[in-house]
Formats: C-alpha cells, sequence, structure tokens
C-alpha cells in the first residue's frame, strides 16, 4: 500500500492496540487494584494489537488516579512489563488528560522519539469504597500514606465558594447550565427536556457497550424524573445525570509508527490514524471567568478540531462528547453546528458506561477505535476536565494523514482573544442583585439544603448568595420549570454569619 502523507512511515503514528477490563468481583478482597488493571488492560492491548510490542514501549503514559494511592505508580508499572521507558510520566488530575497523552503519544512518533508507546488508565473506586464501608483489608499495595494527595476543586476556589458548598463539580456544573439554557432562549422545562433526550443517547450506546458498568437504556423520563433511587444533587441534575465514579476499569492503547506496524505484520484495516488536535484552559477559579453560557477555550478547542475535518463539524462520522453533566457536550455540539439528534457517543457517558475518574476518555478512545474499523471514516475525541477548565480534542482517522502531525496544538491564544472583561469578586455585597447563574443543593433525603445564587451588583461585580431553606417563594422563583431566573432582580443583604443572602423582589 502507498501513502499520501508528506512523512516518511516511521514518523506516522498509528493507534495499533486497545485493551479494556471491567473487574466485578463477587469478594471485596477479590478485587483488582489499580496497576494490576493497568498491566492487564496493557496486555489485552498488545494481544489486540496481534504483535509483541510491550517490550519495546519508550513512552509510558498513566492517567492519574485517586481510588489508591502509589508512590511512583509508572516505575511500579513499567516493573511489571520489565520495560524502561526513557519516557515514563505519571499525570496530574483531569479528565482531558488520556486525549491529550494520546496526541502527546503521537507527536513523540512523528518527532522520531520513540517508535511504540502506551497510555493507559484505571480506577478501582468501587472496591475501595466497599472495603473501606466493610473494614475489609484489601491485599494490595499498600497505601501510600506519605504521597500528598492530588489538589481538586477546593483547593483553588475562593473561600466563600466552599463555604456555600460550590466547590465539587456536581455544585459548579449547575451554573453553566443555567447560563447556558438561559443565553439559547431555554426555558427550564425545555432544557431539561434536551438533558433528558441526550442522556438517554449516551445511555442506549452504553447499553450496547460490552465493557460499560450500566448495560441498559434509561427513557428520558426515567434520567429527569426526581426518584428515591434518582435524587437529586444540584439543581436541575439528579443522579442519572452526573458522573459515576464507583466502577473498577483499565483501558490502554498502544501507539506505533507505520513502518513498525507494517514490519510486525499488523493488517492495515486495523490502523488509527491521529490527524493532529488542540488545546486550551481556563483558570482553575471558575469565579474568574466572563461568563457561564460558553467556553472560550472549549470552542476554540472544538474549531480547530473541525479545521481538521474541512471546517464542518457534520463530517465527522462519530463523536465522543465529554459527558461529565449534560451542560457540556450541550455546549459542545452547538459550537460544533450539530444538530439536537447528534448521537454524542461511541462509548456511553460517564454517567453511565461510568466514570473511572479521569480515565473515561481512555476507554472512548478505545471504542473510537473500534467504531473506526467497523468502517467510520473520521472520528472527533472531546475530552474535558476540572470546572468546565481543561480542553482537549483530538481527530482520529482511517486513512494516513496528509501532512505531518502538527508539533504546536495550543490555541490558547485564541481563546484568550475571545474573552470578556472579567468582573471583580466580591465576599460581601448589599442592594440589588442580578443572578447571573443558580443552583440548589439537596441533601441525601431529598430535603432543600439551600440555593446558591451567582450575581451581579449594581457596580457590575461579582458575588455568590446564600438562598435559605426557608425562603420557599425565592426558592419558587428559581425553580420555575417555564421561566428562568436568570437576569432577575432581588436584594442582597449579608447574614449574621457574614455570608451575603438574596431574595427575590
Amino acid at each position: 500500500m502507498t501513502d499520501n502523507t508528506n512523512s516518511p512511515e516511521d514518523r506516522i503514528a498509528v493507534i495499533v492496540g486497545i485493551g479494556e477490563i471491567v473487574d466485578r468481583p463477587k469478594e471485596i478482597t477479590a478485587g483488582l487494584e489499580p496497576l494490576e488493571l493497568l498491566e492487564q488492560a496493557l496486555r489485552r492491548a498488545e494481544q489486540d494489537a496481534g504483535a509483541k510490542l510491550l517490550g519495546e514501549v519508550q513512552s509510558l503514559d498513566i492517567v492519574n488516579f485517586l481510588s489508591w494511592r502509589y508512590r511512583d505508580p509508572e516505575k511500579l508499572l513499567a516493573q511489571r512489563l520489565g520495560i524502561a521507558p526513557s519516557h515514563c510520566y505519571y499525570g496530574p488530575v483531569g479528565g482531558e488528560s488520556p486525549i491529550r497523552y494520546i496526541h502527546e503519544a503521537a507527536k513523540r512518533i512523528a518527532r522520531g522519539e520513540c517508535s511504540v508507546a502506551a497510555v493507559c488508565g484505571a480506577e478501582a473506586q468501587s472496591t475501595a469504597t466497599k472495603a473501606e464501608r466493610a473494614g475489609a483489608k484489601l491485599p494490595w499495595t499498600p497505601f501510600a500514606h506519605d504521597v500528598e494527595e492530588p489538589k481538586r476543586g477546593a483547593a483553588f476556589q475562593k473561600p466563600l465558594a466552599v463555604k456555600l458548598g460550590v466547590f465539587r463539580p456536581v455544585t459548579v456544573y449547575p451554573f453553566y447550565e443555567a447560563a447556558s439554557s438561559a443565553h439559547w432562549g431555554q426555558t427550564p422545562r425545555e432544557a431539561m427536556a434536551e438533558s433528558g433526550t441526550l442522556w438517554s443517547r449516551y445511555s442506549e450506546a452504553a447499553a450496547q457497550n460490552p465493557h460499560a458498568w450500566l448495560k441498559r437504556r434509561y427513557t428520558p423520563d426515567e434520567i429527569t424524573t426526581p426518584t428515591a433511587d434518582n435524587r437529586l444533587i444540584a439543581w436541575p441534575y439528579n443522579k442519572l445525570m452526573v458522573a459515576n465514579p464507583s466502577v473498577n476499569m483499565g483501558g490502554a492503547l498502544l501507539l506505533t509508527s507505520l513502518a513498525k506496524a507494517r514490519a510486525a505484520g499488523i493488517a492495515e484495516d486495523r490502523l488509527v490514524y491521529p490527524l493532529g488536535g488542540a488545546s486550551a484552559e481556563e483558570p482553575r477559579d471558575y469565579l474568574l471567568r466572563d461568563q457561564f453560557y460558553e467556553s472560550h477555550p472549549q470552542n476554540a478547542v472544538l474549531k480547530a478540531a473541525m479545521d481538521l475535518a474541512g471546517g464542518d463539524g457534520k463530517k465527522f462520522d462519530a463523536i465522543e462528547l465529554y459527558s461529565c453533566f449534560p451542560c457540556v457536550p450541550k455546549m459542545a455540539r452547538r459550537t460544533l453546528g450539530l444538530s439536537a439528534d447528534v448521537q454524542p457517543t461511541v462509548t456511553g457517558g460517564l454517567t453511565f458506561f461510568g466514570a473511572p475518574l479521569n480515565t473515561y476518555m481512555t476507554h472512548a478512545a478505545c471504542a473510537m477505535v473500534r467504531r473506526l474499523r467497523d468502517g467510520a471514516g473520521l472520528g472527533l475525541l472531546y475530552g474535558q476536565g476540572g470546572f468546565v477548565t481543561k480542553h482537549h480534542a483530538l481527530v482520529v482517522s482511517k486513512a494516513p494523514p496528509r501532512e505531518a502531525l502538527a508539533q504546536e496544538t495550543s490555541v490558547q491564544g485564541e481563546a484568550d482573544r475571545n474573552k470578556r472583561a472579567v468582573p471583580d469578586f466580591v465576599a460581601e455585597a448589599s442592594g440589588k442583585g442580578k443572578v447571573e447563574s443558580f443552583t440548589v443543593l439537596y441533601g441525601r433525603g431529598g430535603d432543600v439544603e439551600h440555593g446558591v445564587i451567582m450575581l451581579r451588583t449594581e457596580d457590575g461585580r461579582r458575588t455568590l448568595a446564600r438562598i435559605p431553606a426557608g425562603d420557599t417563594a425565592t426558592l419558587a422563583h428559581l425553580l420555575d420549570m417555564d421561566r428562568t431566573p436568570v437576569g432577575s432582580l432581588g436584594e442582597i443583604a449579608m447574614a449574621d454569619d457574614g455570608v451575603p443572602e438574596w431574595r427575590v423582589g
């Protein structure tokens, strides 16, 4: 076969092997630890490739895991595999990281720095949680108590956000949900219907994925209707609209050069080519963003991906839109110019396939490889991390690239150029306040804990305010399904505990 690229075959990266494992132990102590899941996923990827490649891995990336803590897990895995890769990396927290690592591995091959690369991730949160609750001791590599826990949500947020409980993904993404749907002219009822329909499509894909944690299709009404088993967590999100991290999963991909793949006798119809992609970020403190109805880095990354597809999102035969919460794929499909009947996943989504924390997109990449091997021509993998913070997209194809893989893939400049003035944040305020966005937090029993409003003050600054559970009139205003409260005015007053409170009227 003659390829039509401008690169020699030893500088063209190809994905040749994928491996996944799902662990559902009958006994808690029989559960596999993350290191074992990583190793098994990699060995399955080698088996899938049909060539002995693991012993030649020169680039190894491990996605950050949170269910267990090791000292230098990348070195421990390399020892298990009997390899000493020159690039051996264990990364920081971020749902976009698997796509970034695959992209970076492909660029290393394009630069001639390595000829075989591996990307892998695993979590055993289901087993770890059950063991903790049962007081069971797991026969795993000893937990590395002396290793610092990775920094997450609260470490980057303002004290008022932490005090009000809006420092975790499930309580921050609702700000984007409310602001974006209002910006699109939707009523809350219409926005909820869109979320239910979209999430039902994710569940349908999960029902057909042999590696999914939940293998059943849910109807839109089942997803959006609160019940005892589908409790409200943070308005408007029920349990079936948020990521499910209580899974045990491992996933891995092997990449090599086209020359090495052909020398190893790997069939051409098994090869999937990374064509390129892009990355950009928002500030980690979400209150330092200009608004909450769109993400400039998301837009820049997806538009760069579209440029690789001829400037048209409809040219992708298969897509994976990151799905921690509905607002993310809803914003993404609009930027891509895709209609409301889009099929947003090849995997099943973080609610239904499962959310092995940072490594869902490793499994999405495996699912995309299968889809392209089955006949799709062009695929889009879009990953996202933090609170709509970190974004990375990768375009993959059945056909070889027409030009060398670009080495500069940041579109941060484009994202920053579109950013408008960011309002100053104040922790104390009074007078009139206009709703920029909002959520309502619920306890496990389904009772309102309190509402949280993001406001613009009369002088244009931004603050957060509480709505007490007893203020039923203001809560009813927020939860009206036929009229968004975004843009409405109310009074701000400081409560006795030093927290701003807001009342409609």
